[in-house]
C-alpha cells in the first residue's frame, strides 16, 4: 500500500471527514473509518499485535528475534466486529483486543449522533446498559466508549438538528450530556461499579464550512475529563495495572514495541515524519 492510500487509515481528520459527509447510516458506513482508525491506533501506539484487534488492520509482523518489525498488508485486512459474551446477552462490539487463551482484554463502543441531539438521553441509557452488560461477564476488560456528535451550527440546520449555537457554545442538551458521561468514566479496578466505563470521550466535529471535518475544538474542554487527548492513554494505563503484571506467566499480555525501523515507518520517509502524519507516537524500541 502506497503511503498516499493508506494516510487515510492512520489520520482522525480523515476518518472524521467521512463521519460528516458519508450520507447514509444505515450500514455503518459513515463511522466505519473511525472503526479503523482506532484499531490501527491500537496497534502502532497500544502495542496490540494485529491479528488480536478487530476489525483486523492491514497490518503484519515479522518476529526477528526481541525485534517486532511491522508492515502494511492489504491483504489480510478484516472488518468484521466481535461478538463479546455479556452477563444477560452478547453484543457485537465495533473494536475489540483479544488475547488468545485469556479473552477480549480492551473493548472500544463507538457511537455517532449527527441530529436530533435532544435524544441523546436514550444513548445514555444505551451505554449505562452495555458496560454493566459486558462488565458481569469480563470484569476485567478494559472498556471504552467513544461518541462522535456533529457540531452542527446554528442557521445552517433546523433547530431540533443544531448542537452549537451562533455564539460557539454548544446548546444545553450537549452540555448536559457531557455532564452525565463524566459520571460513566475513570472505572480503574475489577471490583469497581460495572456500569461505569475505563475510559470515554465525546468528540465534536465540524459537519460544514473550511474546518469540515475537524474536530470542534472549544467543547469538550482541554481539562475536561472526556476530551479526546486522554482517551488512549487511559486506556493503556488500566491495561498496564490489570494485565502485564502476570506477563512472566502469560508474555502474550505486556504489550508490544515496535521496531523504529519498521517497514510500516520506512515507507513514510522516517519514524518522525509518520507520527506527523498519524497524530500519535507510536510504541517503538530504538535498541
Amino acid at each position: 500500500m502506497r503511503p498516499e492510500e493508506i494516510s487515510r487509515f492512520l489520520n482522525v481528520k480523515s476518518a472524521l471527514t467521512e463521519f460528516v459527509t458519508v450520507v447514509g447510516t444505515q450500514a455503518q458506513e459513515h463511522i466505519k473509518p473511525f472503526h479503523k482508525y482506532v484499531a490501527l491506533r491500537l496497534v502502532f501506539e497500544g502495542g496490540f499485535a494485529p491479528d488480536e484487534v478487530s476489525p483486523r488492520p492491514p497490518l503484519t509482523v515479522d518476529n526477528r528475534g526481541k525485534r517486532r518489525r511491522i508492515r502494511f498488508d492489504e491483504s489480510v485486512e478484516g472488518n468484521g466486529e466481535q461478538t463479546v459474551l455479556g452477563g444477560l446477552k452478547s453484543k457485537r462490539v465495533d473494536v475489540v483486543v483479544a488475547k488468545r487463551g485469556v479473552g477480549p482484554v480492551v473493548a472500544v463502543s463507538i457511537k455517532g449522533t449527527g441530529n436530533a441531539f435532544r435524544n441523546l438521553t436514550n444513548r445514555m441509557e444505551e451505554a449505562i446498559g452495555d458496560s454493566t452488560n459486558i462488565h458481569i461477564m469480563y470484569p476485567g476488560l478494559v472498556y471504552g466508549f467513544l461518541h462522535l456528535l456533529k457540531a452542527n451550527r446554528e442557521g445552517k440546520f433546523r433547530k431540533n438538528d443544531v448542537s452549537v449555537d451562533m455564539q460557539g457554545r454548544v446548546v444545553p442538551a450537549i452540555a448536559r450530556y457531557h455532564d452525565v458521561l463524566r459520571g460513566l468514566t475513570g472505572r480503574r479496578f475489577v471490583r469497581n461499579d460495572f456500569t461505569r466505563y475505563e475510559a470515554v470521550t465525546l468528540v465534536m466535529v465540524d459537519s460544514s464550512g473550511k474546518r469540515r471535518g475537524e474536530i470542534f475544538g472549544k467543547y469538550p474542554s482541554l481539562d475536561s475529563p472526556l476530551h479526546l487527548s486522554r482517551f488512549f492513554a487511559s486506556l493503556y494505563n488500566v491495561y498496564d495495572l490489570r494485565f502485564p503484571y502476570v506477563s512472566a506467566s502469560v508474555p502474550s499480555l505486556e504489550r508490544i514495541e515496535w521496531d523504529s525501523g519498521s517497514p510500516a515507518f520506512v515507507q513514510f520517509g522516517s519514524l518522525g515524519q509518520f507520527t506527523r502524519i498519524a497524530g500519535y507516537t507510536p510504541r517503538v524500541s530504538h535498541g
